[in-house]
């Protein structure tokens, strides 16, 4: 693929990485992330301390694994992000056959920590979801797939990415995971269609989803229960959605104050699914708007710049990284709000959990890549490239 990204840049012969990478990197979406890794760990001050009671840990456990978890993910975000795109794709070709094993293992292998949903590799000292790791590197596998099908003799990319998007929301759904098997859905449709696919073609994987969820209904127990109570006009007061809504009406506009909330006491996932939750309760709308408005600032500043971006690939790629990270935060604060059904999922670099601050920070550093400033070249010399 050509290493083309938008606008242009004086190249400097001779000009240091750590220099050219600050040059021609999104600071403000660096920002961003740094904003909502700092909210991550006030809120965890507030959210942990009675769940390391519970397990018998010292009260601040949790914030300095998050702290440690977050730092690394901060680091691989900077190295990723100091890559060409091509050593992306390469990176996440590679990526995605290690993380496609490793979810293709775990009903042999894994651990569902009694959750009733086999997600998770104990490697005694932490665990390892590989469904986080496998979204990012899947979204650059599909839009390689799909720009390679673009080019005159190129492989059936289309077909492909669908076989194997069929394949993996498979194996998701056998842990299950309906939440992530959303994701990766979502992701294809959104890469397909920044291609140019037909929208008959989009209306009918959305069709093919509903009979897939009618079906899952039917047979589990564990999705059938969740959209139940979901569309259940009466809210049962011991679930955590009960607790998560009170927390937020709680709150109001301010919030009560550092460390005066009460949801953290009762909600046993304060600290991870529902710590938008403790935000509002303890912050109030205030807080929250913040953090909406740091996942719209990121995703909207990605989008502006792949507008501009000549190359298909990075223009499919980016755009699938940034709708990823965007649904997923939709999602997190959609179900405490109960817009949505409950899915177990993280606020990116806000939650606790190391797979998914890992994961997060490689997504966020392939975002940043794919964006850099690089020098543009007239449109007709990157076609004449491409059929080369």
């Amino acid at each position: 693929m050509t290493e083309m990204a938008h606008g242009t840049v004086v190249v400097q012969s001779g000009e240091a990485v750590l220099p050219r990478w600050w040059r021609t990197v999104d600071r403000v979406t660096i920002g961003c992330i740094l904003a909502l890794f700092a909210i991550g760990l006030l809120l965890g001050f507030a959210a942990s301390p009675p769940l390391a009671e519970r397990n018998g840990h010292d009260p601040f456990h949790y914030v300095i694994r998050q702290a440690a978890f977050g730092g690394l993910a901060l680091a691989v975000m900077v190295m990723v992000s100091m890559l060409t795109p091509v050593q992306i794709r390469r990176l996440a070709v590679l990526g995605f056959f290690g993380a496609f094993g490793a979810l293709a293992l775990l009903p042999a292998f894994g651990t569902d920590y009694g959750q009733g949903a086999v997600r998770w590799y104990s490697l005694g000292f932490a665990s390892v979801q590989p469904s986080e790791f496998l979204k990012p590197v899947f979204v650059v596998f599909t839009a390689w797939m799909i720009a390679a099908s673009q080019e005159v003799g190129g492989p059936p990319g289309k077909a492909v990415s669908l076989a194997v998007t069929i394949t993996i929301v498979g194996f998701l759904a056998m842990q299950p995971d309906f939440g992530q098997a959303a994701l990766v859905v979502f992701a294809w449709c959104v890469v397909y269609f920044v291609a140019g696919a037909p929208m008959l073609l989009l209306a009918g994987v959305g069709a093919l989803v509903g009979v897939a969820g009618s079906v899952a209904y039917s047979n589990s127990e564990h999705f059938a229960r969740r959209i139940d109570g979901f569309l259940s006009a009466e809210l049962d007061p011991n679930t955590q959605l009960a607790y998560a809504t009170n927390a937020i009406r709680e709150g109001g506009f301010f919030g009560a104050g550092l460390g005066e909330g009460a949801v953290k006491w009762t909600l046993p996932d304060a600290h991870t699914d529902f710590i938008i939750a403790v935000a509002a309760e303890e912050y109030g709308l205030v807080l929250v708007l913040v953090i909406i408005a740091l996942f719209a600032t990121i995703a909207l500043r990605a989008f502006f710049r792949l507008t501009k971006e000549r190359d298909p690939f990075i223009r499919l790629a980016g755009a699938g990284l940034a709708s990823l990270l965007a649904l997923q935060a939709i999602i997190n604060m959609g179900v405490a709000v109960r817009l949505l059904p409950a899915k177990g999922m993280t606020l990116p670099f806000v939650s606790y959990g190391g797979s998914s601050l890992i994961a997060t920070g490689i997504t966020i550093g392939m975002l940043l890549a794919l964006t850099r400033t690089r020098p543009q070249g007239e449109i007709g010399d990157i076609l004449l490239s491409r059929h080369r």
